[in-house]
């Protein structure tokens, strides 16, 4: 829950910056992108403030339409001794996943972090985190009601798009406070409908090669553990994280855990895994990575097939 008092420390911080940077994590995803975005605006309504947004890696192409996109910055674009008196890092879970935006961080007079995933290790001066939110973006808007922040459709929309996608479609959802959310956002005027048909329209070449991948889907465990493999040649014509396969592969019966495969670059794999009312989160974070207890990931250096043995290992220690 939002305090009083950390609305006064946050509204006298940007009342008194000059100079305010928003980011997220590396490659960001639909809460990522659109908390930031969501945030920006309501500064610039509310304060009168410019805002400069920041990311590191690649956003999908399913993103290109979210309202305020462009505002978003490739962090090698600014220039990096530019001096920022307050940075706002959101959605971020640890310190290694904001990638390059970070010297923006080290460099700020103020820090502030808003989010939602589990983190000992806390870069924020103010925290504004809450674990049990179903997205960052559900913590700015509790932020915007508390501070009695004007909010106008556009902010709406991002915030619908971060629950939508942060949720899986609603399939994550644990309370009944974010579909109340959900239902205010739409009486300020949210299209939901438009906004899961646009999140649905990918690049024809995403979606043959995604499901390719599923095509040749390995199972273990007696076919309680499916994992699909994206290769380096497939992974040029993909774009995003892979949520096409994920779905596909969610969808299969008897199936307990996905996990899907994605060779980045030489010795540099990408993980998803999925669990169907199973837990993967301690998975993620023995990689080195980390997430939520149902959807979960991590990046690991090392070959395609070591990784995929450390994960067969991982899972020999699960109680089937």
């Amino acid at each position: 829950m939002i305090t009083q008092e950390q609305v006064k420390i946050f509204d006298k911080k940007i009342r008194g910056a000059e100079s305010i940077f928003l980011m997220a994590h590396k490659n960001p995803d639909g809460d990522a992108l659109c908390s930031v975005a969501a945030l920006c605006r309501l500064i610039e309504l509310n304060y009168g403030k410019s805002v400069t947004c920041v990311y590191d890696g690649n956003i999908p192409d399913n993103l290109d339409n979210v309202p305020l996109r462009r505002r978003l910055h490739f962090f090698e674009r600014v220039e990096p001794d530019t001096p920022v008196d307050v940075a706002i890092v959101m959605d971020y879970g640890i310190i290694r996943n904001i990638g390059g935006p970070y010297k923006f961080v080290e460099n700020a007079g103020f820090v502030i972090e808003i989010d939602h995933h589990i983190n000992d290790n806390k870069v924020g001066k103010l925290c504004l985190d809450d674990e049990s939110a179903a997205a960052t973006a559900e913590i700015v808007y509790e932020l915007a009601l508390a501070a009695g922040w004007e909010m106008d459709v556009t902010v709406a929309m991002l915030m619908m798009t971060a629950i939508i996608t942060d949720t899986g479609f609603f399939k994550f959802v644990k309370s009944g406070k974010v579909m109340r959310i959900v239902a205010d956002l739409i009486d300020r005027g949210v299209d939901i409908q438009r906004i899961i048909n646009d999140l649905a329209q990918k690049p024809r070449k995403t979606v043959v090669t995604e499901a390719e991948s599923v095509g040749a889907t390995e199972f273990y465990f007696k076919n309680r553990l499916a994992i699909a493999t994206i290769t380096a040649n497939q992974y040029k014509r993909m774009d995003g994280r892979g949520e096409t396969a994920l779905n596909l592969l969610g969808q299969m019966r008897g199936v307990d855990y996905t996990v899907l495969l994605k060779e980045q670059k030489p010795d540099q794999i990408g993980v998803s895994l999925r669990g169907h009312y199973k837990s993967v989160d301690k998975i993620a974070v023995a990689l080195g990575g980390g997430g939520h207890e149902y959807a979960a990931g991590a990046v690991v250096h090392d070959t395609l097939d070591n990784v995929k043995q450390r994960i067969l290992d991982l899972f020999k220690k699960v109680s089937w």
